[in-house]
């Protein structure tokens, strides 16, 4: 097992980026047009992506050969696709979102200029670091940021995840600050694509007992 961080800087290095992130798009898609109707899959991209400019006919490809409806795809970007070529990129985010997908800011406060681009572009998501909510207990300043930011998200009408939840009293915190979705390890650890269906399956029960 080779982790993200050990080959996606290599990828965009040598230009391999361009054909992984197609081919991960197609897979992505593919299995989440199994999932039932209402659960999203979201796909990261990489600043290389949008530089070849072949992204939009990706997405394309990807939605057709799946058949996966549109609006259960999400694409999440970090603050440097738009540091570099922005009115090019912001031209390519803005094609994306007319295709029907949603488009998510992904590592929300970690950057130089993101309340900026909350300006320049409609996002449907803003994810909270998890360097914030993993010291959340210790530092009031990242309650501070994560409730500032909620509070942000809740005005300009987007959703805001928390990444990193790993304890149900984050998670509670993190509800009680008006954050509206969490990931982590509380919830589940990454799974092979068979497993996925089986963890739907239980939370579907779950939601019917409760």
């Amino acid at each position: 097992m080779v982790l993200p961080g050990e080959f996606v800087a290599l990828a965009e290095e040598i230009g391999l980026i361009g054909p992984l992130g197609e081919w991960v798009l197609r897979q992505a898609c593919s299995e989440a047009a199994r999932w039932p109707d209402g659960v999203k899959v979201a796909v990261n991209l990489s600043p290389a992506q949008f530089r070849t400019r072949s992204v939009v006919q990706a997405v394309l490809s990807a939605l057709a050969y799946s058949r996966l409806a549109p609006h259960r795809l999400e694409l999440e970007i970090t603050e440097s696709v738009l540091l570099a070529e922005t009115e090019a990129n912001l031209a390519i985010l803005h094609q994306l979102r007319r295709l029907g997908a949603r488009i998510s800011m992904d590592d929300f406060g970690t950057g130089y200029s993101s309340l900026s681009y909350l300006r320049s572009f409609p996002f449907d998501k803003i994810k909270i670091d998890r360097s914030f909510v993993r010291d959340l207990a210790e530092r009031p300043d990242c309650m501070a940021i994560i409730r500032a930011v909620a509070g942000l998200g809740a005005s300009l009408g987007i959703s805001t995840t928390a990444e990193g939840v790993e304890t149900r009293e984050q998670r509670d915190r993190l509800r009680e600050e008006g954050c509206t979705e969490a990931q982590g390890y509380l919830f589940s650890p990454p799974l092979p694509a068979a497993e996925i269906m089986a963890l739907l399956a239980a939370e579907c029960e779950r939601s019917r007992v409760a």
